[in-house]
């Protein structure tokens, strides 16, 4: 059980659709949405572990990005979207301990950040897309679970007792809550900072009227009235929404792709893999005919309509690289269309007689640098200016969640994150860092 996955599994395919769906729900009654948690516990994207106490691991998360985005664009008549477990008593226990216990470093890393990216998703959409969350609080809800419930609008508590909240990574497991949670109970719930302490580092966590006083969630509800409670402030949470009521979903067709031992080939988008260089070259073509440009228009080319068909491919192709090429340490981007455009967007722009010295000296010195400083280097440059709750859970919850994951304490022969469920008791090493 304590022995790495390794790296040359089957490839992670993050297409999906409703009908394959192993572990999510998705129903839509008029303006309103549920999305139901019910993990099949044999249904894990990797052998190893079984999913219980609906704890998830990135098959979950690949289901909820999928859901979220048909939501958004088969669905324009809906507001707010509720989020909640089909399961008694246990809304989500969070990331699968065992999955992470028996996972490579990088697969912990990159799992932490396609979780973080769908919570972050959550919140761009009720910032900028008019669709509210409500997360309805069932049962316990611990770790990514709660972390799950922070990215939503609003939190309802079922308050029967037994039901609580908790972020218990930290005296259980020696590690952080890894997708925003430290953040989020800071920046976004205004927890107190000595109550998020304590609520931190406490295995039991906090129920009822406590939560509700401590800000870690917004009403709590008797679990009589608790549905009833739940389907009217979805209903009210949604009346701002500028969503409209009237127009047709564009339905998301599957996405088709040519997978070689060395390429992708997407209708928009290619993938050519240079293992000898280490580079994968990403090139978009551009569109050969005119786009739609009015509304109308746009919701009649549906999936095909260039920009989303094209956002959509690449974006499957950089999270097919991301998971499945780890030794493809550099990116080249290139574009194939109409050249005559001069938009200022070049960094540099070298005549034909040196381009290619100049490109593959570019290449060849990046590709030949430590990865470890290149990610430090993009996260560094990427988010500059004041602080904010993504640059703190992208840049410093990230860089501390990596450093830890690799120490002793952690994933040592007695790391917590090992012997976890084995009845032996974790030794740390006290000396501090």
């Amino acid at each position: 059980m304590n022995a790495a996955l390794p790296e040359t599994q089957d490839r992670v395919d993050y297409r999906t659709e409703p009908a394959r769906y192993r572990h999510w729900s998705l129903k839509v009654e008029g303006p309103v949405a549920t999305l139901a948690l019910a993990i099949d516990e044999n249904g894990g994207i990797r052998p190893g572990y079984k999913l219980k106490l609906n704890s998830y691991d990135l098959g979950v998360d690949i289901e909820l990005n999928d859901a979220l985005n048909r939501i958004r664009f088969e669905h324009p008549s809906v507001r707010s979207v509720v989020v909640t477990s089909g399961r008694d008593r246990v809304f989500c226990s969070g990331a699968n301990i065992f999955m992470l216990g028996v996972s490579s470093h990088a697969w912990k890393v990159n799992f932490c950040k396609f979780t973080n990216e769908t919570r972050n998703g959550i919140e761009d959409s009720s910032r900028h897309s008019g669709l509210k969350f409500l997360a309805a609080v069932n049962g316990a809800c611990a770790g990514g679970g709660y972390e799950l419930a922070l990215a939503c609008d609003e939190i309802m508590l079922v308050d029967d007792r037994s039901s609580a909240v908790s972020l218990p990574e930290v005296p259980l497991l020696g590690v952080l809550p890894g997708t925003g949670g430290l953040t989020r109970v800071t920046d976004k719930r205004k927890v107190r900072h000595d109550l998020a302490d304590i609520f931190c580092t406490s295995v039991e966590g906090v129920r009822g009227q406590r939560a509700k006083d401590w800000r870690l969630v917004d009403e709590i509800v008797k679990p009589a009235q608790f549905a009833q409670a739940v389907q009217e402030r979805a209903h009210a949470l949604g009346q701002d929404s500028r969503r409209p009521a009237d127009v047709a979903g564009i339905a998301l067709t599957p996405l088709q792709v040519e997978i070689t031992a060395d390429a992708l080939r997407y209708e928009h988008v290619r993938v050519d893999i240079d293992r000898a260089r280490r580079t994968a070259t990403l090139t978009v073509l551009a569109p050969t005919a005119d786009v739609a440009a009015t509304p109308d228009a746009i919701v009649a080319a549906g999936a095909v309509w260039w920009p989303l068909a094209m956002a959509r491919q690449l974006d499957d192709a950089i999270l097919q690289l991301r998971t499945n090429e780890q030794e493809i340490g550099t990116w080249l981007l290139k574009t194939q269309g109409d050249a005559a455009h001069a938009l200022g967007l070049n960094t540099a722009n070298p005549d034909d007689i040196d381009w290619a010295d100049e490109l593959r000296i570019a290449i060849e010195e990046r590709a030949a640098m430590s990865p470890d400083a290149l990610t430090g280097l993009e996260v560094n440059l990427r988010f500059n200016g004041p602080e904010n709750m993504v640059t703190r859970i992208f840049g410093r919850l990230t860089a501390w969640q990596n450093w830890i994951f690799q120490r002793p304490n952690a994933v040592g022969a007695k790391g917590a994150l090992k012997v976890y469920g084995t009845g032996e008791k974790s030794q740390f090493d006290f000396h501090r860092v």
